[in-house]
């Protein structure tokens, strides 16, 4: 089987797969045409999948940015298709048998239908969608859910109390509903607040805090990149400091990107506090790659201007990782830094702990997939070429639990980010270490 193939994972083998059912369809509209007397029925089955087929690889990602559709696709690759080859076995023609049987390998099993229907239950959960809306393609999109959050932002500023109880009795709800699907209450202690700012909901920065906050262009202390073209520097949140950085690479940049991780994508590891190695986690559903420097100019430019923008030494950091999230893609709360249970976490890095983290959007998303940092509340949404980037550790070393983060499930559409995680080493004069928290 093909268990990387879950709904979230990654829409390039999805769209692989797509193609693929094209081409049986067209293998099989051969064989139709020498036996059409016959296979009527058959005939009929199959021109309705060559339209839906058709329709489908003009527009690959847009059309498997809908959950249903990629759920249909495993459906009749893994049930349906199946079907068929028993309904005309003992009247088929060599050429489709052996197309179908070469393929046949490359299809979704059990495990991958039933891992698409869990992540379209995790959208309808997340998202708060009606059963019926979310069957007859009818989803919110991100405009609702901006709306929607700046709704409670007012409300929460105009009736404090009135928005607590109406907390209390909506969570009363969830937690029945959950345990109502056989899902844990406790599943996720932080879910709640999780689901929330996947939302767009769950605002809590006072507007005396929010008035802080500023756009500016930023040079880095005069660096010689930037004095006569400074970047576009935007505040997201105050404490922990997230900031944003835009129009940091060029589309043809980020083609290039793709382009290249594109062959080697796979399902998205995580470190294993008890054994320090890596593994795949249910948590965590995308698929990822990894670039060096050396690989391209376009990666080592990249790199470069991390390193110019933020001030840190990039030379110890990891190689750039390159995430696809599909629809029901997502990561839950997680940090990115080793805590003091899992010493060990980067040992083998032998560069520290992972002092910053720099997140480059590579892609719109047309609904959902923002980066949530549950502790404090922040959301910051997907906006192509721009990054945003915050440090992980306090300036005496320790690490900031403020950090805490996830990427919410992609609703419609397709994600992708790349990420450098910085370490420590190389650091020592470029962020001085203090006794205190702050530096």
């Amino acid at each position: 089987g093909v268990c990387v193939l879950l709904l979230g994972a990654s829409t390039v083998q999805m769209t692989d797969l797509l193609f693929t059912e094209k081409d049986l369809v067209t293998s099989l509209k051969d064989y139709i045409k020498a036996e059409e007397s016959k296979l009527e029925q058959i005939k009929k089955w199959a021109e309705r999948l060559d339209v839906l087929s058709v329709t489908a690889t003009q527009d690959p990602e847009g059309f498997l940015g809908h959950p249903v559709n990629a759920f249909k696709l495993m459906k009749r690759l893994n049930t349906e298709w199946g079907e068929l080859e028993s309904l005309v076995l003992t009247d088929m023609s060599d050429g489709f048998i052996s197309n179908l049987t070469i393929q046949r390998q490359h299809f979704p099993n059990d495990d991958d239908q039933t891992g698409a229907a869990k992540a379209l239950m995790r959208l309808q959960d997340t998202y708060q969608l009606d059963t019926k809306d979310i069957s007859t393609g009818e989803l919110p999109d991100p405009d609702h859910q901006r709306a929607n959050g700046n709704l409670k932002y007012f409300e929460y500023q105009l009736s404090k109390q009135k928005k607590a109880e109406g907390e209390k009795t909506q969570d009363g709800g969830r937690e029945r509903r959950s345990t109502s699907k056989g899902r844990p209450a406790d599943y996720l202690p932080e879910r709640k607040k999780y689901e929330q700012l996947c939302r767009g909901e769950g605002i809590k920065m006072t507007p005396l805090r929010a008035s802080r906050l500023f756009c500016r262009y930023y040079d880095n202390n005069r660096h010689p990149m930037f004095v006569i073209g400074p970047v576009k520097e935007e505040d997201e949140w105050d404490r922990p400091r997230i900031v944003r950085y835009h129009s940091i690479v060029s589309d043809k940049e980020i083609e290039k990107v793709k382009e290249l991780a594109k062959p080697r994508l796979r399902r998205a590891t995580v470190h294993d506090p008890q054994t320090g190695k890596l593994t795949t986690a249910h948590y965590r559903v995308s698929k990822s790659a990894w670039l060096a420097a050396y690989e391209h100019p376009v990666v080592d430019k990249i790199n470069q201007r991390i390193q110019d923008i933020t001030g840190l030494d990039v030379s110890t950091a990891e190689e750039l990782q390159v995430a696809n999230y599909g629809v029901g893609g997502q990561y839950e709360p997680h940090f990115d830094f080793g805590r003091k249970d899992e010493p060990d976490a980067f040992k083998e890095l032998g560069t520290g702990n992972r002092i910053a983290t720099w997140l480059l959007y590579m892609s719109d998303v047309a609904s959902g997939g923002a980066t949530v940092f549950t502790d404090v509340g922040a959301a910051v949404w997907p906006k192509k070429g721009t990054a945003v980037f915050w440090y992980n550790l306090h300036a005496n070393g320790e690490g900031d639990y403020r950090t805490r983060h996830a990427a919410c499930p992609v609703l419609v559409g397709n994600k992708w980010v790349s990420n450098k995680w910085i370490h420590e080493r190389g650091q020592e004069f470029r962020r001085r270490c203090s006794l205190e928290e702050a530096a």
